[in-house]
């Protein structure tokens, strides 16, 4: 990650109440080095809390609700994982819609561990290789991905990765995608 070959982009972080603490502030942090300016989006206005696996933890104000956020605006979208996170977003109809705007723009999509269920409900697996969090598996290969037990994965403009352990190699990989 030398340098801020990220400067001048603009990245989404799309997350709700649940999401887990690491796989949002790394990645955040890894593309704000990078030299990209960062938005959370989420749900309504007001802020959203995260947790460290099933315990509640940080509060994170909202920068814009996503009824209201164009993909259009951003680089990049990162969907962080938690179990209770991706499954509020994959519930909202905005949000499954803000998640697929970006593939149909061809913007890369960064997601870690729970976050590929939020994919699922935006019908963006089909055909790709990912990997996710084990339990996924089967929503993932039933959704017709090719699941794979990897640390880090790059398929048609997404990148996942399984679980915080692998955020070290998640992280460079989504600023090298974002940066091209």
């Amino acid at each position: 990650m030398a340098g801020r070959v990220l400067e001048g982009k603009r990245i989404a972080f799309l997350a709700a109440d649940g999401v887990e603490e690491v796989e949002y502030v790394q990645p955040r942090e890894a593309v704000e080095k990078a030299g990209a300016r960062t938005e959370l989006v989420s749900l309504k206005d007001g802020s959203i809390r995260s947790f460290h696996h099933l315990d509640p933890s940080t509060s994170y104000d909202v920068d814009v609700a996503v009824a209201g956020a164009d993909a259009g605006a951003y680089d990049a979208l990162v969907l962080p994982g938690g179990v209770a996170n991706p499954d509020f977003l994959r519930a909202d109809p905005d949000a499954v819609r803000f998640v697929r705007s970006f593939h149909e723009q061809g913007k890369p999509i960064g997601v870690i561990c729970h976050g590929p269920w939020t994919l699922v409900e935006a019908d963006l697996v089909r055909g790709r290789r990912i990997t996710s969090w084990p339990t996924l598996r089967t929503d993932l290969v039933n959704a017709g991905a090719q699941w794979v037990d990897e640390e880090c994965v790059v398929d048609g403009g997404i990148v996942s990765s399984r679980k915080p352990d692998d955020l070290p190699a998640f992280c460079a990989t989504i600023v090298e995608e974002f940066a091209r």
